[in-house]
């Protein structure tokens, strides 16, 4: 796909992040979109799955950071496969323990990656589906300064009026090489096993809106110590 120009290709990748990571709030449109198959007939790789009903859980705050001397992995099993996020414990304990913890408490359980943007990011972990619900709480730790978003790297999405590396439950993967977003997206660490299901969910089928056409469900996300 032809390369944006920086600037243009910022302020773009943060208006498709800019959702609603830490509460609740209406569809700006106030429209359903309608399912627009824009893949072609391509075979996905996954399995059929119903779209899961819309979760309205919210939590306590968590007060557990990670510790930074241990390795903690998330597994993150989906109908297209599974794969391992690495957490970045020492740059990023206080939103790795809220990641931890939503896992922990089955948050991410029956939810989906509700967009899809070739090229760019798969974004995940809001409990109703569209892109504007959140656990009832925000975590606020600011990045590295130096952070990169990587392909492979995993951050927390946030609104755009949020303080830099607030985060509720939402998150994405970068796809793309380089997504060229500032450091303000709290991180969580990187996808170290199963880039390859990664890249198999970068690539179904999504509507005008970049929601899938079929469901990608993420069935579960566990988080344990390095070899536990």
């Amino acid at each position: 796909m032809p390369t944006l120009p920086r600037t243009l290709a910022v302020l773009l990748a943060c208006a498709l992040l800019a959702v609603a990571g830490c509460g609740g709030g209406d569809d700006e449109s106030g429209a359903t979109p309608t399912p627009e198959n824009t893949g072609g007939e391509q075979q996905t790789g996954c399995a059929p799955a119903e779209q899961p009903a819309p979760k309205d859980a919210q939590l306590a705050r968590p007060r557990r950071p990670l510790s930074p001397s241990r390795t903690y992995v998330a597994t993150v099993k989906t109908n297209c496969g599974e794969f391992e996020i690495t957490l970045d414990a020492r740059s990023a304990p206080r939103t790795g323990g809220s990641f931890k913890y939503l896992a922990d408490n089955g948050f991410y359980d029956g939810t989906t990656f509700h967009r899809i943007v070739p090229g760019f990011v798969i974004q995940g972990g809001d409990p109703q589906g569209t892109g504007t619900g959140g656990p009832g709480y925000a975590v606020v730790e600011a990045p590295p300064q130096d952070l990169a978003y990587t392909r492979g790297v995993v951050a927390m999405a946030k609104t755009e009026i949020e303080k830099p590396g607030t985060s509720g439950s939402q998150f994405f993967v970068v796809t793309g090489e380089d997504a060229m977003l500032p450091p303000d997206y709290a991180l969580v660490g990187k996808v170290t096993g199963g880039l390859d299901v990664v890249d198999r969910i970068a690539v179904v089928p999504v509507d005008a809106q970049d929601r899938p056409v079929e469901p990608v469900v993420i069935d579960s996300v566990s988080v344990a110590p390095s070899g536990a």
